[in-house]
């Protein structure tokens, strides 16, 4: 079983890393790292092995998740590293003089699928099912979530947040 589907796999046991994998090129390095915390956990000599351990034993699942819990602050950088490298890459696309057209139609057409959603809403309500609501709503608030991470993305999320960003950059500098 190759890396990302077997550390997915154990995940299942740990949700909570679950997070970590973005499908970037990082996944495979945090999903290493999940395996490695898994055999170790287990004793297990491959990820598969580990794999059916936890299957069978809810004492290693418990040290499973107090191990990924302990693992927390690495598999975060691990996992930051892809965000940073895309702020860095904008960076650099603004000094040569680019643009990010990219980002740019993302964001446009987030937008206007709002927008849309939102207007057939309005203008349909009475006329819709109420599970056509409840799915143009929920279509909405996904559009309404990807703006907002845009957002976070080219301003930054909060104070919290630039406080972890400072927590990052401390220990990938250590």
């Amino acid at each position: 079983m190759e890396p990302v589907s077997l550390a997915l796999a154990l995940a299942q046991f740990a949700p909570s890393l679950i997070k970590f994998f973005t499908g970037s090129d990082k996944a495979a390095v945090v999903a290493g790292k999940v395996i490695d915390i898994a055999k170790t956990v287990t004793g297990a000599p491959s990820g598969e092995a580990a794999l059916d351990v936890l299957k069978v034993d809810p004492a290693k699942v418990l040290e499973f998740q107090q191990a990924a819990m302990l693992n927390d602050a690495d598999l975060t950088k691990a996992f930051l590293a892809d965000v940073q490298s895309a702020r860095a890459r904008d960076i650099e696309l603004h000094k040569a003089g680019f643009g990010n057209r990219r980002a740019d139609v993302m964001v446009a057409l987030d937008v206007l699928g709002l927008i849309s959603c939102l207007l057939v809403l309005v203008l349909y309500r009475e006329a819709l099912p109420g599970e056509v609501v409840g799915l143009l709503s929920a279509i909405s608030g996904i559009f309404g979530a990807c703006l907002r991470d845009a957002h976070q993305f080219e301003f930054g999320s909060s104070r919290s947040s630039q406080i972890k960003d400072a927590t990052i950059s401390k220990l990938t500098s250590t």
